[in-house]
């Protein structure tokens, strides 16, 4: 007896089919990876199991018994517990680490009337102690980076006791060796008899984890594999489309230089960088969480100060005091969390589409004060055309749409303008490989602009960039270009 069984789960939204007759089965001590591009359904699929949708047909067992949860609590009250890609809802500002962790446990009336902040400083530490992980317990929950956050959620999720722990792309924001513990997590938890649903776009998750992978596209069944698991064959059934056809043409001949680094350092111990980016060029760094690929761009689009050095944009000195500084420059950015710097909350007026590609270009659009919808929808329409956004409309609120489409989104907002610098900051967190492929064609197509790239995955590096970088420490090594351009190398830093 399966210990969840999903048998041909339909939901569709008004005239969207988000699932159409998908099944899954998970045993006791099993990984099970969901595949499937952005918008196939696989969240959709989640929310189901979790208690937020109610499919319109089909039928799931849990335990051999019918399973219904008509709220996330109702599901992890019976053992199903996820970990969402986004984690603004683990906790928020002004909560410690410590709080957040037992945060559960104050909603649901599990903590004594009267606590002392010993008492949940003491239990927090035994719930991070289980889960493997070493997060300040003091620290203000509102100042962790992405990859924290997501250490707290998991670690919160594993205190439940859940027999089936969902993992929505738990290693999006970790380091190696983060990646690595949490790998070792999730093994002890197999070996516990515990059923693990993985859900990731990283072939590394799942060749380390996974013991079946299944694949979904248009919101059915497309596919199954078990070990040895065929990736490629996986990634093709996935997208629906050759590999070696998607991957883009390299450039080895580039125009102007558009960005100069001239022995700028990051931090005032740190090593000088030079570095040159030309017209046309996509270089990317790569390297572990804090090597400084972050501070960089964020430096460069005027959220950071750069310690020492000079910076040429275009041959002349650039020292952006702010990121409306950097953007009145043509130097954009698009930074790692997408949900916390990008996008508005969902109950904004301005969460759609049309109004999240115009939001940093209504001074220059509206210079009147005066706001018409026709600028605004005739982008979203160009955009979701171009970027190939699944979407009903312009007006479609960004929190309708998959991680991939959110993300194609945000990068519309910078193709609304012209720019000279574009920065990327894991712009492929969360991103299915389909979607991944349109969005790299997006950036590539630019000849008059140049792109930098930050990203923790060398092999993202290496798909969508003319040239490497490795950042260790705060300091880059140069590993050359990708293709044809090697001879370029004495050229750059």
């Amino acid at each position: 007896m399966a210990l969840l069984d999903i048998q041909n789960l339909s939901l569709a939204f008004g005239s969207t089919q988000a699932l159409a007759g998908a099944s899954l089965t998970i045993d006791r001590g099993e990984i099970v990876a969901l595949m499937g591009a952005n918008g196939a359904g696989k969240s959709t699929l989640v929310k189901i199991v979790s208690g937020i949708h109610r499919a319109d047909s089909g039928k799931i067992l849990w335990n051999g018994s019918d399973y219904r949860a008509d709220h996330p609590a109702a599901a992890s009250a019976q053992g199903i517990v996820t970990v969402h890609q986004s984690t603004d809802v683990v906790g928020v500002a002004g909560l410690s680490v410590a709080d957040a962790l037992l945060l559960n446990h104050f909603v649901d009336g599990r903590q004594p009337f009267f606590l002392s902040k010993r008492s949940v400083r003491r239990q927090a530490a035994a719930i991070l102690s289980e889960a493997g992980f070493n997060l300040p317990l003091d620290r203000d929950f509102g100042e962790l980076g992405t990859a924290d956050r997501q250490m707290v959620a998991i670690a919160r999720a594993l205190s439940n006791k859940a027999q089936l722990l969902i993992l929505d792309e738990p290693t999006a924001s970790l380091s190696a060796r983060e990646t690595g513990r949490l790998y070792d997590i999730v093994r002890q938890l197999k070996s516990r008899g515990l059923g693990v649903l993985y859900i990731s776009h990283r072939t590394a998750d799942l060749d380390a984890l996974a013991d079946r992978v299944v694949i979904l596209r248009g919101g059915r069944n497309v596919g199954a594999f078990s070990r040895p698991i065929d990736f490629n064959a996986a990634i093709e059934t996935m997208i629906g489309r050759s590999m070696t056809a998607a991957r883009p043409h390299r450039r080895d001949q580039f125009d102007q230089t558009v960005l100069e680094l001239q022995g700028v350092r990051l931090l005032e111990d740190s090593p000088p960088i030079d570095l040159k980016l030309r017209a046309g060029e996509v270089v990317a760094i790569t390297g572990v969480l804090g090597a400084g690929k972050s501070r960089l761009l964020s430096a460069l689009f005027g959220i950071e100060r750069f310690a020492g050095g000079n910076v040429l944009l275009a041959g002349a000195d650039f020292r952006p005091a702010s990121p409306a500084d950097a953007i009145a420059h043509g130097v954009v950015m698009a930074a790692a969390d997408r949900h916390r710097s990008s996008l508005m909350p969902s109950d904004w007026p301005g969460e759609s589409i049309a109004a999240t590609i115009s939001l940093p270009h209504l001074k220059q659009w509206y210079p009147s004060g005066f706001l018409f919808s026709g600028r605004e929808s005739r982008e979203g329409d160009r955009a979701i055309r171009r970027l190939g956004i699944k979407a009903r409309g312009p007006d479609a609120s960004v929190w309708s749409l998959s991680g991939g489409n959110q993300q194609k989104v945000v990068l519309a907002r910078w193709e609304a303008e012209p720019s000279r610098l574009l920065l990327l900051d894991e712009p492929f967190q969360g991103v299915d490989v389909g979607a991944r492929q349109d969005i790299i064609t997006a950036i590539r197509a630019h000849s008059d602009r140049a792109t930098l790239i930050a990203t923790s995955d060398p092999e993202e590096a290496l798909e969508v960039a003319d040239r490497v970088l490795v950042m260790e420490h705060h300091a880059l090594r140069d590993v050359g270009q990708t293709s044809a351009g090697d001879r370029q190398n004495e050229e750059y830093a």
